[in-house]
């Protein structure tokens, strides 16, 4: 049995409130007390995030120009740049975990991500 679960459109229905905590919980945290890049990482990724979600060829792509493909791997390498940051760019405290946890959530939706059927499954069923 395949333990991925997460499809596409649940995937799609994340993205949002994900953008907006990644812009908003570092003022309502305080994040920064350990080095300035850990409030604005955060901040830039959300924004980042918000942006590739809206051209993502998804459920809630309001421009979709951009395949879902792309998008995961995005989400992937946010994943790793978050496990890693606090190490490369000395985080501690609130802001060491503020970056772990949210790497291990990324990757852990990333990991159980449905893989989608190509059209050519879909249109012979």
């Amino acid at each position: 049995m395949d333990p991925r679960f997460i499809t596409k459109t649940m995937h799609a229905y994340l993205d949002y409130p994900v953008a907006a905590a990644l812009m908003g919980l570092p003022f309502l945290l305080g994040l920064g007390s350990s080095h300035p890049l850990a409030f604005w990482l955060s901040v830039v990724t959300g924004v980042a995030a918000f942006t590739l979600t809206l051209l993502t060829d998804h459920k809630t792509g309001l421009i979709p120009v951009l395949p879902y493909s792309f998008h995961l791997v995005v989400d992937f390498l946010v994943g790793v740049t978050f496990a890693v940051a606090p190490f490369v760019l000395g985080f501690s405290g609130i802001d060491a975990g503020f970056y772990w946890l949210n790497a291990a959530a990324v990757l852990t939706v990333v990991s159980l991500q449905k893989p989608e059927e190509s059209p050519l499954v879909q249109s012979a069923q």
